[in-house]
């Protein structure tokens, strides 16, 4: 196991009911700017429970907050945090908006030539607007850890940032918001969260036990609860394990002392930039394609996922990792999620060719665990899930 220093300041607030104690962990007197995204929230009743909660704060509000964070939507909140002298920050939806609010909270306090800057510098953000999130779609574990992904749609491009000062100082998840949420945000949040634990898990043995078995668990409920919480989302047993999955998917925890991968995700950011497929859809496009690509390097965990997650017992150490790897493939086409880029548009043809000149352009030269992975590795990839 590598060495690693680990800590994650966010408070949790589970369970049902938790949203009325939002007065109770904002700073009084503070001024509030609350964020959200399409207008949901004023449909399910949230917006309703957070506006009684903080009834003696003053309350100012931001809406439309696309499903992909937009730089150019949150430079109109920005403008509004800094006429109004907001103090605190608060985001009610899912991975878009807090994401989002992750970037206003940096921007705020932002000195640099222009708050784009904070994306394309690299540098970890160390200070930010205090900021707690309602959590009201799990997928991307973004209510407990310290990063972001932004989008900007003039230049095609979707970059991430993050860093000690960008965890909510607490965060709300109240298992009941899941009963509103459309079949198709919740089969991306199982594939999201799913991913994600992939990214930290699916690389190549380092001997740390407890972390495999950790990512293990989270892999087996995901795929235990998933038919449960697809057919029925009142199902408060099922949502509960969905949610706290989802946020422990991605907290830090089960990355500590194990090398990552993330490849598939800074491919499938790609494909979102240049076609808005759903940021679930991209990984689940590729992962599978991922995994068959670098076969040799990661073949050892795929068997052992195969055979703890999927209980693929027969075969010998290959068989049992290309099992794994259709296994994987299955359970996202179980979720009604279609796996190849030619199901979300009939214009893929130079895709990947295009995203291995942006990353070289970029210079992103060496992805995956192993910093091998080129531009053309990269591009080869995506044009096996054409």
């Amino acid at each position: 196991m590598n060495n690693f220093t680990y800590r994650n300041p966010t408070k949790i607030l589970f369970g049902k009911g938790q949203i009325e104690n939002l007065a109770t962990e904002i700073p009084a007197n503070s001024k509030v700017l609350m964020l959200y995204g399409g207008g949901s929230i004023k449909k399910n009743g949230i917006y309703e429970q957070v506006k009684t909660a903080l009834a003696d704060f003053t309350v100012l509000e931001f809406g439309g907050i696309p499903a992909n964070p937009e730089y150019s939507v949150l430079l109109d909140a920005l403008k509004i945090i800094k006429e109004e002298k907001i103090d605190y920050l608060l985001a009610v939806g899912g991975g878009s908006v807090i994401d989002g609010t992750k970037f206003l909270s940096a921007a705020a306090l932002h000195e640099g030539e222009t708050p784009w800057n904070i994306l394309t510098d690299k540098k970890p953000i160390t200070k930010g607007l205090p900021f707690a999130t309602v959590l009201t779609l799990p997928a991307t574990g973004s209510e407990m850890n310290s990063g972001s992904v932004i989008t900007r749609a003039e230049t095609q491009e979707k970059l991430a940032f993050g860093g000690p000062g960008m965890f909510p100082v607490f965060s709300i998840l109240d298992p009941e918001v899941i009963k509103s949420i459309p079949q198709r945000q919740l089969a991306n949040g199982i594939a999201d969260a799913f991913t994600h634990v992939m990214e930290q898990y699916m690389t190549y043995p380092i001997g740390a036990l407890l972390q495999d078995r950790f990512a293990e668990s989270i892999m087996q409920t995901l795929v235990e609860v998933a038919p449960a919480i697809m057919k029925d989302p009142t199902d408060y047993q099922a949502a509960s394990n969905f949610m706290w999955s989802c946020t422990m998917a991605l907290n830090g925890l089960i990355q500590q002392g194990v090398p990552g991968d993330w490849a598939v995700h800074m491919m499938g950011h790609e494909l979102t930039a240049m076609y808005g497929i759903d940021h679930a859809r991209t990984l689940a496009i590729l992962a599978g394609n991922h995994y068959r690509y670098n076969f040799e390097t990661k073949k050892e965990k795929l068997a052992q996922y195969a055979e703890r997650v999927w209980n693929v017992t027969e075969g010998s150490l290959e068989d049992k990792a290309n099992a794994g790897i259709e296994k994987t493939d299955e359970f996202f086409k179980s979720l009604g999620i279609d796996i190849k880029l030619s199901d979300y548009t009939k214009d893929y043809e130079g895709t990947g060719s295009n995203v291995a000149k942006r990353f070289t352009e970029r210079g992103w030269e060496g992805l995956g665990e192993h910093k091998s992975l080129k531009p053309s590795d990269a591009q080869k990839i995506i044009e096996m899930s054409y």
